[in-house]
Parts: structure tokens; sequence; C-alpha cells
């Protein structure tokens, strides 16, 4: 056992919202760079066409999946584990959980890429892709998914840095691979100088070189010694109670992006069936939901460690503290951003495309919506709190409530042959639920020290 550092006995002991706030703004900030990936990357696909746009809606989600499992759910239990760990001041566990973590990114990352690769053409048409639409889609995910091992080792990485409290490290990483992706997507999709244009498989191939760069970023300081903890080889031994202890939360957890992408995909499906001009509408307005993410990622993400080192120290009283302080601070912003979009939806979905017709689509759901992203921000927040007290079943549960509903309501307005409006209005109520009922389950979710 080894007596908690300076660093530490800020994280277990320190104000809590200065330092939630001190912690998310690394965070924050580098996720707004992955905002601005999304936006590049939609604006690129834009630029090519609309049939290329409406492929990459039914790709899109499956590649914010990849980066949601790796580093918000299971990145959020290697993180618990090494916060809690620390907060029971046993670093050689800590070291030692290091390894068992990239061992478990890699098995993951590598099942990922063989499936997307092998079967994505058949979820596309499943989705309601079809001709054009379908073959762009497939090509475009083939080259994308072929580097899912790299997404996977880059947030296994960062989330052991963010378990130790270091947020600054993980933030840079992902700032240099955003400013990259973008001018690697720009330069290889729209052609540049000698560069000739290769479209959307361009923009697969900058995204795979630009994690491939955080990858090696990441790897160089933990190996370094540079970090809290090391990453070596030597005296590594096999022990599984260390990939209980990582899967028991990542595991669980990778339920609540598996529900959110599928009650996606249902949306997808059913908007599909209205035609190209509404899907790519509401893949501009859906491009926004799924870009809301990252900022409650970094202050979820943020609260993980806080919260694991609370419990981790049995100090549960703190641990709750916490976590309802990063839900309020989430909460906060997903409502501005609602606010901005709802009043003035063009500013966004203008940004992606000139047609009136899908314009109005991407208009009609910013402005239902987004009244509502506070219930979905407050909700994830709690979400990433919870893998931090090993507790996340209850906002697992709310986003099984969640799903429900839209398979339930989603299902009956197909029936009922409703407009596409109807449906923004089912995501709003999606929102509301989930928020509403993962505050409810949490309360009620006794936390303690392991």
């Amino acid at each position: 056992m080894n007596a908690p550092t300076p660093h530490l006995q800020r994280l277990q002991n320190g104000p809590i919202l200065s330092t939630l706030i001190r912690l998310s703004l690394p965070n924050v900030l580098a996720m707004v760079m992955t905002v601005a990936v999304g936006i590049a990357e939609t604006y690129y696909v834009g630029r090519l066409g609309t049939t290329p746009l409406a492929a990459m809606a039914l790709v899109f989600p499956f590649a914010m999946l990849t980066g949601m499992m790796s580093a918000g759910a299971m990145g959020g239990g290697v993180s618990s584990a090494v916060s809690r760990a620390l907060g029971a001041s046993n670093t050689p566990r800590a070291s030692q959980l290091v390894l068992h973590a990239v061992l478990i990114g890699t098995v993951a990352g590598v099942a990922y890429s063989l499936f997307f690769v092998l079967m994505g053409p058949a979820l596309y048409a499943l989705l309601g892709g079809s001709g054009d639409v379908l073959v762009a889609a497939s090509h475009y995910s083939a080259v994308l998914f072929s580097g899912a091992l790299l997404v996977w080792l880059s947030n296994t990485l960062a989330s052991v840095l963010r378990g130790t409290g270091n947020m600054r490290v993980p933030s840079v990483g992902i700032l240099g691979t955003a400013v990259l992706q973008i001018v690697l997507g720009g330069v290889l999709g729209l052609g540049a100088g000698p560069v000739p244009s290769w479209g959307m498989t361009g923009i697969a191939i900058g995204h795979i070189v630009a994690t491939a760069a955080g990858v090696v970023y990441f790897g160089w300081f933990l190996w370094s010694g540079r970090a809290r903890l090391h990453l070596a080889l030597r005296g590594f031994k096999l022990q599984t109670e260390m990939l209980h202890d990582i899967l028991k939360v990542g595991a669980v957890a990778m339920i609540s992006p598996l529900q959110s992408v599928l009650a996606v995909l249902i949306f997808t499906g059913l908007i599909a069936r209205l035609g190209t001009l509404a899907l790519a509408g509401y893949g501009i307005g859906q491009r926004l939901e799924f870009l809301l993410i990252p900022i409650s990622f970094g202050i979820g993400v943020a609260s993980v460690p806080m919260v694991g080192m609370a419990v981790g120290a049995g100090n549960i009283a703190r641990a709750r503290r916490v976590a309802w302080t990063a839900a309020a601070l989430s909460a906060v912003n997903l409502a501005l951003i609602g606010a901005w979009v709802s009043l003035f939806p063009l500013q966004w979905a203008g940004l992606f495309t000139q047609d009136t017709a899908v314009l109005q689509h991407a208009s009609d759901y910013l402005v239902t919506a987004g009244p509502f992203f506070a219930f979905f921000g407050m909700g994830l927040t709690l979400y990433f709190a919870s893998q931090g007290s090993g507790k996340v079943l209850g906002p697992v549960v709310a986003g099984t409530v969640r799903l429900l509903l839209v398979a339930g309501m989603g299902w009956w307005l197909l029936v009922q042959g409703a407009s596409a409006q109807a449906y923004f209005w089912l995501v709003a109520a999606a929102m509301v639920v989930y928020g509403v009922t993962t505050v409810v389950l949490v309360r009620l979710t006794r936390w303690q020290r392991p």
C-alpha cells in the first residue's frame, strides 16, 4: 500500500465543484474538438452530395458506437477500477490493472472490427439502405471499421490515465488527434493540390491515421514512466480477478451505448421509409444529438475518478455529492445548446446542406428535441458517475426503459403512417424519460466501499 500523493488527496478531499470544473475543462475542450471533427466530416460528405450524406447517416451511429463502447463504457470500467485501487492506496494493483485493460481493449477491438467489416452491408440494408446509398455506406464502413482496434486501444490507454485523475494528457492526445483527423479528412476526402479526391474512403483513412497517432502518443507516455502508473510487461501475471474488476463495470456499461444506438437505429429505419430527403435531414439533426455525448462525456469522465476514489476510501457521502454536482453541470451545458438550436436551427443545419427540403426536416428535429437536451445530459453524466461507484445497473435499466418506449411508440407511429415530425416528438419524450428514470434509479441504488 502507498500513501496518497497530494494530487490524489485533492481529488479525495478537495472542494467538489471547483475540482470537478478543473478536471472537466480539459475534457470539454478536447471534446469540443471531437465536435469539430463531426462538423467537418459532415461538411466534407455534404460537399460530395445528398447520397453520401444519406449513406453517412446509416454508418454514423455505428461509428459513434465505437467510441461510446471503448471510451464511455469499457473505458469507464477501466477508469473506475484504477481509481478505486488508488483510492484504497493500492498503487501496485492499479499498475497491474493497466495491462489487463490493454488486453481487454485488444480483444474487443479485433472482434468489433471483424463484426462490422463482415456484417456492415447487411445491417445497412436492414435499416432501409438501398441502391447507391447502400453501396456508398458499405464501402465507407469497410474502410472505417478496419481501424476499430486502434480506436479501442487509444481510448483504453486514455481511460487508464483518467483513472489516475490525469485529464490533461488524454485531452492533449484527443486534441492532436482531432486536428490531424480534420486536416487529413479534408485533404484525402475532397482533394487538395496534387492529392486527388478519394471521397468517403479518404475521410475514413484520415480517421485511421489520426487514431494511430493517438495510440502511439498514449503508449509512449505510459511506457516512459511519466504517468502515475507505469506500462511494463515485466512481472505481469494474468489475474481473472482483475479482469472481473474491470468487466463488472465495463461489460454492464456496454449495454447502455448499445441501447442508445439501437434506439437511434430504430428511428433511422423508420425515417428512412419516408425518403432520402427526410433521412438526410434527420441525419443532420441526429449528428448534433450524438455530438452532445462528448460534452456530457467531458464532465462525466471527470467525475469517475472523484467518485471512484471516494468510494475506495469509504467516503460514500462525498461520492454522491460529486455525482449530483456533475449531473447538474452537464444539464446546464446541454440546456444552453438546446436553447441555441431551438431558436436558430438553420445555424446548425445550414452548415451541411442548402437543400430546402432537407433543411426543413433538420430544423423540425432541432426545434422539437432541442429543449429536452438537458435531460439527456443529466442521465448520461450520472451513467458515468455510477461507473466510478462500480454500480452502473441503474442507468442501464433507465436506458432499457428508453429503448422500450422508442420501440413501442415507434411501431405504433409506423402503423399510423405518422410524419417525421411525430417521430421527432418521440425523440424528445425518450430524452425526458431517460433523464428522469436515471435520476430516480441512481438515488435508489446503494453505493458502498468494495
